[in-house]
């Protein structure tokens, strides 16, 4: 088999988002969870997405775990590579952005490496490299609280260059507006100034198409998943027997119903409220989860096991960006965030013994502890519940459960009860 498109994405939100963006845009995707191990077996497919929870980590980590995606990507003989990262930039001076793109674009020989988090669908745009979401720049926007990320500066060349070894440079939306061959001609210029990366802007849908077709010259792009539906529909075009991008999708898994919240974003937070007006919702405070999680995590099952056989139930390790700040200054933030993902992981696993088989999860972070502690190796993309949200069933996975991963910001305010009823 030869894959039209390998994706390496730095989160499981994330990469669900991905997934789904590919699905709609007509190429046949499966997402696993980290690298396949040998005897995993991939369907017929056009496009794989590799899940890594590498944007927090230390570079050196981040670095590595890349690389083993793209050799497994590389085998089954993907032409392009996607580094996919967060459409609001997540990192930090440190990185990971600018680290793992430095490594796969040594290790592949690439020229100037295309970089955008451009999704213009859901609200975020690049113009002269400054990075808007809505109406607000990055900085000014609720980012500026992340609790592990927070966001400050929105020109992404100074954010990017400060976590690269290499300068990068700009390619604007008049040169975008110009084409294809606009873009390249700028391209080769920035590689005669040695530059390693260039942030593209986008405001249209359109551009990403440009930036797709462009980025398919080389081996490596990196961007969000408004990039994917470039690339995707740039791939599309050149296709002799297209297909409508779904894979084998059957009735609902069997089960009972919960979803767990660890994300402190002001959507999530807003869905939890609006959940509590037609669910049981259970409210667990970060400082009890960090001080003493096992026995927080064993009253939260009992709780469930009371309320699942009557409908889903929500558990809600999410708090405001001022009380999880406080917690943090307390316990350090490496310290209070390791905690609360082992706790949200722990609530998996109690769910799942419990009886769950379909799960909705919010928050990047959360999705990532919780499918790894549930030891899930993959999934089939499905229909989309939110926009950036697809529904996922389990490959080669006992019990087999249906799944949602939702970042922090994504979705409306009723996404928990539309959640259940997409799993129903």
């Amino acid at each position: 088999m030869t894959l039209l498109l390998g994706c390496i994405a730095d989160d499981y939100t994330g990469a669900s988002d991905l997934a789904n963006t590919l699905t709609k845009a007509g190429l046949r995707t499966v997402q696993t969870i980290g690298v396949p191990a040998a005897d995993f077996a991939l369907p017929e497919v056009d496009a794989v997405v590799v899940a890594l929870k590498s944007r927090s980590i230390p570079a050196a980590e981040a670095v590595a775990l890349s690389r083993g995606a793209r050799d497994f990507l590389g085998g089954e003989g993907a032409r392009h590579i996607l580094f996919k990262i967060c459409s609001t930039f997540d990192s930090t001076d440190a990185g990971n952005i600018g680290p793992v793109t430095d490594a796969l674009r040594a290790d592949a020989a690439a020229g100037p490496v295309l970089v955008t988090p451009a999704f213009p669908e859901t609200g975020r745009t690049v113009y002269f490299g400054h990075l808007f979401v809505g109406a607000l720049p990055l900085n000014e926007s609720p980012l500026k609280d992340h609790p592990l990320n927070p966001m400050t500066d929105a020109n992404l060349v100074r954010v990017m260059e400060r976590q690269s070894a290499a300068p990068v440079g700009l390619v604007d939306l008049h040169t975008v507006a110009r084409g294809p061959d606009a873009v390249r001609s700028r391209l080769a210029a920035l590689a005669q100034e040695g530059k390693g990366a260039a942030i593209i802007d986008a405001v249209f849908e359109r551009d990403l198409e440009t930036i797709g077709a462009v980025a398919l010259d080389g081996p490596l792009s990196v961007g969000a998943s408004g990039l994917g539906l470039g690339l995707a529909r740039a791939l599309a075009a050149g296709r002799t027997a297209p297909t409508d991008g779904a894979l084998r999708w059957g009735a609902s898994v069997p089960g009972a119903m919960a979803a767990i919240a660890g994300s402190c974003s002001a959507a999530t937070l807003e869905q939890i409220a609006r959940a509590e007006e037609n669910m049981p919702v259970l409210r667990l405070a970060a400082e009890q989860l960090v001080t003493d999680g096992a026995a927080v995590v064993a009253e939260a099952i009992g709780w469930a096991r009371e309320r699942l056989a009557h409908g889903p139930v929500l558990i809600a390790a999410s708090g405001t960006p001022q009380e999880v700040a406080a917690v943090q200054a307390r316990h350090g933030r490496h310290a209070s965030g390791l905690a609360i993902e082992q706790a949200s992981a722990a609530l998996a696993a109690g769910l799942v013994e419990a009886g769950v088989r379909r799960l909705v999860v919010a928050g990047g972070e959360t999705s990532g502890a919780c499918v790894d502690r549930l030891g899930i190796a993959g999934f089939e993309v499905g229909p989309e519940i939110a926009a950036g949200v697809p529904l996922l069933r389990t490959v080669a996975h006992a019990p087999q459960m249906l799944l949602a991963l939702k970042s922090g910001n994504f979705g409306g305010p009723d996404f928990f009860a539309r959640a259940f009823a997409a799993m129903s």
